[in-house]
């Protein structure tokens, strides 16, 4: 004998329902086949629906009725298209008995448990009834029998309890005599002992069908629905996530407890004390392999099986210091709850016992505050305890796995991947079989807890990293050239999937949470949102992301601004920008304060000299308890190109227009040769090294003349050049006499720095420095006399957006 239950989607409409028939009519060649079916899909909630609407004197009950007819009239149109009279006169019959009992709750305004329960039969006895009608008119010896005859219940209405010795007799007895080749049962409905009709609870079909595979003792319980299984979480809110080929019974209830809608929770009892395995297949993929719960369960998995959610959840904690010590408290709580008939999803209780906290479904919330506050009223008048507090909009979250409990630091492994993406955790659960860990949050921050756990823990470590971008110029275009060229190699050697999510220019801002692809970009903005510093931050925030990095390509002091703001949300700030670590030493020190606060990176390696790797070295130095004595750098690549380039058979004014052109300065050429850039470098490197200085107290010898920097725009900045070209044609003939070189240099040194710039002779580490080169020299404790030199590119397009690149995957690495 095979047990075969299909839920409400794979009878959902005709088109599905004749899949089904395609899967019975394989099934029973072998042998004989018990078919229990839900009502078709939507139905149920259509008839509660009708049956309030009802209750409450409001005539659109009858629009709904119509709705359930027509549903029904139509599959059975479909289904057995000759207009079968004797047929449609049966269905037509008990849809003219739901209606009758429909005017009834409607003429007495009143919907009791009972009738609900009356009410909410229809759906499964019409549905086994089209079903059962249409495998007879397709030739297959077929039977539909109405479950009602052979599950015997308690008087629990709208979720009873089965009288199994009962049960177990009528369903024996029933089977041993059937002669049919498939018998349809309607899922969900049960009578009482008294003859009066029940249900086994919303989900009750699974439950159905587990209680006469096991009356049975059938070889496995196959349940057929719309998905391939069990899988490792919601794959409608995790794309990742994939089908489970095996677990075990206690894990199958553990995620079917906490949400997992695959499997009504009681449907595992029935069948686990027999040991017959539970097949969870797909009715729209039959060929999909599914899953199977059985005592054997998941050899595979390492540590955890499965993640799953509950919404709608209130949080209820009593509390008060009258509790310690005092016995009665927790019995007293938990009755109360128990007469309300409210159920609790979960319980923790502080050590001190001091407070208790609980989770029940919202709906319940309400009763449960006003009958806990009158069960402890004097105590709460008395000052003993508090009210109870009630806190809403939340979700449950719970990681799941029999083979957590053989491995340390799972706990750890969840709450710091949580916490590292600003998910806040209102209360914590563990039982001592330690199979399950639950945590209570915002529901807002449901999806992204599911992905990240589920990244933590099943996607081979592949770390999913959602970029927002800002200032998509010259730098910006080589940075996404260069993650889209990267991308396989990231994921397969770093295990980091690096995704742009959102772009801003001055202009424009657009967004994609699943990435924006990358080969088409630019097409994208021609259509995009209007931009702004606020608007960029919020659909950050909005998207609510995890391992989100604000990167900063511009040179803006707007966008700087923003870091403490992302920061404060843990979203990981990248920067070249330099206004922020070289604006007041308290707006630096803040931001630091708040990545570690918030656990977030805040990485700006190509502040000082691009993709070089100059601050981390000093990082480096100073974390291993080195001290750096003095600094002496050429620390601006543009200035370093224009000396190179500039002589007596050049004018400076040409020499600067090449290197703007070629993307060597900042679009105002002042910020670099006035030496305010290389100042703000050398500042943000005394700060990396402890100092807190404030870019007031360097002391910049400019080169340039008084007329050069009273100049009021860019073109009359180029103008004065022109007019002053004698000087710098001066400045060159000196060093040439001197057979010097000239270089922008920065120095610090015993808390003091200065920038300026310099005739350095032959022979010195400076003087062969070509092009947009750049060099640090780091004289330390450890490296007194021969310093530890960092020399390469420090300016241009490429080497800052690859130094860019290096920060996004260090945060990936963290």
């Amino acid at each position: 004998m095979q047990v075969l239950k299909f839920g409400g989607t794979s009878v959902g409409s005709s088109k599905n329902i004749n899949k089904v028939i395609t899967i019975l009519e394989e099934y029973s060649k072998k042998d004989k086949v018990i078919c229990v079916v839900s009502a078709i899909g939507g139905i149920t909630d259509k008839l509660l629906k009708a049956g309030h609407l009802a209750k409450d004197n409001d005539k659109n009950y009858k629009l709904e009725y119509k709705s359930i007819k027509a549903k029904h009239l139509k599959v059975l149109e479909e289904l057995i298209p000759n207009n079968n009279t004797a047929i449609v006169a049966v269905i037509e019959g008990k849809l003219k008995n739901l209606k009758n009992l429909l005017d009834g709750i409607f003429l007495i305004n009143e919907l009791s448990p009972q009738t609900s329960d009356r009410l909410v039969s229809y759906g499964e006895l019409l549905s086994s009834l089209i079903i059962a009608e249409t495998l007879k008119v397709r030739g297959i010896n077929a039977f539909r029998k109405n479950t009602q005859e052979l599950i015997t219940t308690n008087s629990n209405f709208t979720k009873a309890e089965v009288k199994f010795e009962t049960t177990n007799k009528n369903i024996q007895d029933y089977f041993k005599a059937s002669t049919q080749d498939v018998t349809m049962l309607p899922g969900f409905i049960s009578k009482s002992s008294l003859g009066e009709i029940t249900t086994l609870g919303r989900g009750g079909s699974d439950y159905t069908a587990a209680i006469v595979a096991a009356a049975l003792h059938a070889e496995k319980l196959e349940i057929w629905t719309d998905v391939s299984g069990m899988y490792t979480t919601n794959p409608k809110l995790v794309k990742q996530a994939y089908p489970i080929e095996r677990i075990s019974y206690h894990e199958a209830m553990e995620l079917s407890h906490f949400g997992a809608k695959v499997l009504y929770p009681p449907t595992v009892q029935p069948v686990l004390d027999l040991n017959i395995p539970i097949h969870i297949k797909n009715t729209l993929k039959p060929e999909d392999r599914g899953t199977i719960i059985s005592n054997e369960g998941n050899k595979k998995s390492s540590t955890a099986t499965g993640i799953t959610n509950i919404n709608d959840i209130a949080l209820l904690t009593l509390q008060g210091n009258g509790m310690v010590g005092v016995p009665g408290f927790s019995k007293r709580l938990f009755e109360t709850l128990s007469q309300e008939k409210i159920n609790i999803i979960l319980i923790t209780q502080a050590s001190s016992e001091h407070s208790i906290c609980f989770g029940i479904s919202k709906d319940d919330a309400n009763q449960a505050e006003i009958a806990i506050n009158q069960a402890f009223e004097y105590e709460i008048s008395t000052s003993k305890i508090d009210p109870i507090t009630v806190e809403q909009n939340l979700s449950i979250i719970a990681l799941v796995g029999d083979n957590m409990k053989s491995h340390q630091g799972i706990s750890g492994k969840m709450f710091s991947a949580l916490g590292k993406n600003n998910i806040n955790i209102r209360a914590i659960a563990q039982g001592a079989s330690e199979r399950n860990i639950s945590a209570v949050i915002a529901e807002k921050d449901v999806e992204k807890a599911l992905n990240t756990i589920h990244e933590r823990f099943f996607e081979d470590n592949i770390k999913q990293l959602n970029v927002f971008i800002t200032g998509i110029g010259n730098v910006g275009e080589k940075l996404i050239d260069q993650i889209h060229q990267q991308n396989d190699y990231l994921k397969k050697n770093l295990k980091i999937d690096v995704r742009i999510v959102g772009m801003a220019n001055s202009k424009k801002m657009i967004f994609n949470a699943e990435g924006i692809d990358l080969d088409n970009w630019a097409g994208k903005f021609h259509h995009a949102d209007k931009s702004s510093l606020e608007g960029f931050l919020d659909k950050a925030k909005e998207l609510n992301l995890r391992n989100s990095i604000f990167v900063d390509i511009t040179a803006n002091e707007g966008v700087s601004k923003m870091y403490e703001h992302y920061l404060r949300n843990s979203i990981a700030v990248v920067a070249c920008n330099k206004i922020a670590c070289s604006s007041t030493y308290s707006n630096y020190k803040l931001l630091q304060d708040l990545a570690l606060k918030y656990n977030t990176p805040f990485f700006y390696e190509t502040n000082v000299g691009a993709g070089l790797p100059i601050i981390n070295t000093l990082n480096n130095l100073v974390s291993s308890g080195d001290k750096v004595t003095s600094i002496q750098a050429v620390l601006s690549g543009s200035l370093n190109f224009v000396f190179n380039n500039f002589s007596d058979k050049t004018n400076f004014h040409d020499t600067v227009k090449r290197a703007q052109f070629e993307g060597y300065t900042e679009p105002d050429p002042r910020i670099d040769l006035s030496g305010i850039d290389v100042a703000r470098k050398i500042l943000i490197l005394a700060r990396e090294n402890g100092g807190a200085m404030e870019i007031e107290s360097i002391v910049n010898d400019s080169f340039l003349t008084k007329l050069n920097l009273e100049s009021d725009t860019v073109d009359d900045f180029y103008k004065t050049l022109k007019t002053e070209e004698a000087h710098f044609q001066k400045l060159y003939a000196s060093a040439k006499a001197k057979d010097c070189q000239l270089k922008y240099v920065a120095e610090f040194k015993n808390g003091n720095a200065k920038v300026g710039l310099k005739e350095i002779p032959e022979g010195h580490p400076f003087y062969n420095l070509e092009g947009k080169d750049n060099i640090v020299m780091f004289y330390t404790e450890r490296y007194p006399e021969q310093p530890l030199i960092v020399k390469g590119a420090g300016a241009g397009a490429d080497v800052t957006a690859s130094g860019l690149f290096a920060d996004i995957i260090k945060v990936g690495s963290k």
